[in-house]
C-alpha cells in the first residue's frame, strides 16, 4: 500500500498541533535505531532522547508543561554521532533519529511547519537508505528506485505513515487519552521504522 494521492497535501492541511503529533509519531518509530546503535558502540545516552520523548507526549496535552527547548537542543547535540566515527552502517540510522527529534523541537520552538513535513521525509529517507544498504544485488539506478519503493520495509512505512495521517485526521481534537493511546501504541510496538526492536527497561 503506497501514500493515497495528495498525502502531503492532507499533512499540510493539519492543524499545526496535528501536524506535530503526526511528527512525533514518526520521531518515537525512529528512537529505536538510536538504542541499539548507543548500546552496540557505546556512544552517546538513548535517555536523553527518550526522555526528550516523553516529555514532548506530555506537552501535546499538558499546555502548562514549558520546555526549555534550548537546554534539550544542547542535550540532543551532545548525543549526535558523527558518521565519520564510526564504521557501523547502523550510525546513520541513529544519527537521522536525533535530526528528526532535533527538527521537532526547533520546529515547535519557531512553529515551522514545513519542518514537521520534513520529517516524514526524513523517516522515508532513512527506510530507503536502509533497502539500499542491505540490497546484495548489482541494479541500475532506476531498477534500484523500483526496488527500493516496492521493498516490504518500504511498503511497511508508507502504510503506517499512512495510518498515522488517517487516525490524526480523524481525532481533529487532540485530548489527553488520545495522545497517551497513541503513545502507548508506538511504544508498545516498539519496532522502528526498518524495523528494529526496543529494549525495555523494567
Amino acid at each position: 500500500m503506497s501514500h493515497k494521492p495528495g498525502f502531503f497535501k492532507r499533512l499540510k492541511a493539519l492543524e499545526l498541533s496535528q501536524k506535530q503529533l503526526f511528527a512525533l509519531c514518526l520521531c518515537q518509530r525512529m528512537f529505536p535505531n538510536y538504542q541499539l546503535f548507543s548500546e552496540l558502540s557505546e556512544f552517546g545516552d538513548s535517555k536523553v532522547l527518550d526522555t526528550v520523548l516523553n516529555l514532548l507526549w506530555q506537552s501535546q496535552y499538558d499546555k502548562k508543561l514549558k520546555l526549555n527547548i534550548d537546554i534539550y537542543l544542547q542535550r540532543l547535540e551532545d548525543n549526535t554521532p558523527e558518521p565519520e566515527d564510526f564504521d557501523a552502517y547502523g550510525v546513520f540510522p541513529a544519527l537521522d533519529a536525533v535530526v528528526a527529534i532535533t527538527t521537532l523541537l526547533g520546529a515547535i520552538q519557531g512553529k515551522l511547519e514545513e519542518d514537521l513535513i520534513n520529517i516524514s521525509k526524513l523517516s522515508s529517507s532513512t527506510v530507503a537508505n536502509y533497502i539500499e544498504a542491505t540490497c546484495d544485488q548489482e541494479l541500475s539506478e532506476s531498477d534500484l528506485d523500483d526496488y527500493v519503493f516496492g521493498h516490504e520495509v518500504m511498503q511497511e512505512e508508507k502504510s503506517i505513515q499512512g495510518q498515522l495521517l488517517e487516525v490524526i485526521e480523524d481525532n481533529p481534537r487532540i485530548t489527553a487519552d488520545f495522545v497517551k493511546a497513541l503513545r502507548k501504541e508506538l511504544v508498545t510496538d516498539a519496532i522502528s521504522n526498518i524495523g528494529i526492536s526496543a529494549t525495555t527497561s523494567g
